[in-house]
C-alpha cells in the first residue's frame, strides 16, 4: 500500500515540477505590449514554498526523510518506504491519520477478547463431545442386534423324550427334554473311551434339559436328531455320531457340541444368551 502511494506521489510530484519549470520560465520572459510600453519582470515563486509542499506530501505517507539530493523540493523516483530504509532516522513517525493502533494488553479490549476465546474452547469442547459420542453409538450395536442376542423359551409343551429346533443367533439350538433312562445312559458312559472327555453333570444345568448348539464341529453341518449309533444326534455329511448328552463318540468330528449360554428363567422357561 505504500509503494503504491509513493507511486501516485511520484508521478504528482513530476507534474508539479514541470507545471512549476514552465511557469518560472514563462514568467522570466518579458511580455510585449501593442502600445511598445516597458517591460515589467513578474515575481517568481519561491523555492521554499514548493520545497515545504512536497515535504508535507512526503511526510503524510511514510517519514519525515529527505536525502541530500530532494533538498531542493523534487520527490525521489525511489518508493518512500525503500528510501526510509536506504536512510534511516529517527524522526520516522507512524501514520495514525489512516490507522488506529491500540497498545497491548487495553482493558477495554481485554473482556471483548476473554470471551471470543472462551466461547471458542466451549465450541471446540462441545464438538469433540459430539464425535466422541458418534463414535460410541456406532459401535455399539442396534436394536435388532439386541434382541437377537438372547432368546426365551416357553419349555412347558416340549414332551419327555423330544427334541426342540429354536433359531438363536441365526443358529440352530436344540433343546432336548430328556427322560430318566437317558440321564442314567449319559452318566453311565467311561470318560477314557470318548474323544473330547466331559462329563454329562458338566454340560447340563437341570439333568432333564440338555441344551446344545446344533452346529457339527466338523465342518459346519446341521446333525439329525434322535439318530445315530448313541441315541442323539447324526450328521449325515460325514458320518458323525453324538450322545444323549451331545459328545462325540464316532465319525470324524474332533469336538462335542457346543453348549450355549443360558439360564432358568423360571421352572418353564429357558433364556439362552
Amino acid at each position: 500500500m505504500l509503494r503504491v502511494a509513493g507511486r501516485r506521489l511520484l508521478s504528482v510530484s513530476q507534474q508539479r515540477s514541470s507545471t512549476a519549470t514552465t511557469f518560472v520560465l514563462s514568467r522570466d520572459h518579458t511580455i510585449d505590449s501593442p502600445s511598445s510600453s516597458p517591460a515589467v519582470p513578474r515575481s517568481v515563486p519561491s523555492l521554499s514554498s514548493f520545497n515545504s509542499y512536497h515535504r508535507s506530501l512526503i511526510r503524510g505517507f511514510a517519514s519525515q526523510v529527505l536525502t541530500q539530493g530532494n533538498e531542493v523540493g523534487f520527490a525521489s523516483e525511489v518508493p518512500a518506504t525503500v528510501e526510509a530504509v536506504k536512510t534511516p532516522n529517527s524522526k520516522i513517525v507512524y501514520d495514525n491519520h489512516n490507522h488506529e493502533r491500540y497498545p497491548p494488553g487495553d482493558p477495554s479490549k481485554r473482556a471483548f477478547a476473554y470471551f471470543v476465546l472462551s466461547g471458542g474452547r466451549f465450541v471446540y469442547a462441545s464438538v469433540l463431545r459430539l464425535l466422541v459420542l458418534k463414535l460410541i453409538v456406532s459401535m455399539s450395536a442396534s436394536k435388532d442386534v439386541l434382541a437377537l442376542a438372547s432368546l426365551e423359551v416357553d419349555l412347558g409343551s416340549i414332551e419327555p423324550g423330544t427334541t426342540v429346533t429354536v433359531k438363536w443367533r441365526g443358529k440352530p439350538v436344540f433343546i432336548r427334554r430328556r427322560t430318566e433312562d437317558d440321564i442314567k445312559l449319559a452318566n453311565s458312559v467311561d470318560l477314557g473311551s470318548l474323544r473330547d472327555p466331559q462329563e454329562d453333570a458338566v454340560r447340563v444345568k437341570n439333568p432333564e434339559w440338555l441344551v446344545v448348539v446344533g452346529v457339527c464341529t466338523h465342518l459346519g453341518c446341521i446333525p439329525l436328531p434322535n439318530a445315530g449309533d448313541y441315541g442323539g444326534w447324526f450328521c449325515p455329511c460325514h458320518g458323525s455320531h453324538y450322545d444323549i448328552s451331545g459328545r462325540i463318540r464316532k465319525g470324524p468330528a474332533p469336538y462335542n457340541l457346543e453348549v450355549p449360554t443360558y439360564s432358568f428363567l423360571e421352572e418353564n422357561k429357558l433364556l439362552i444368551g
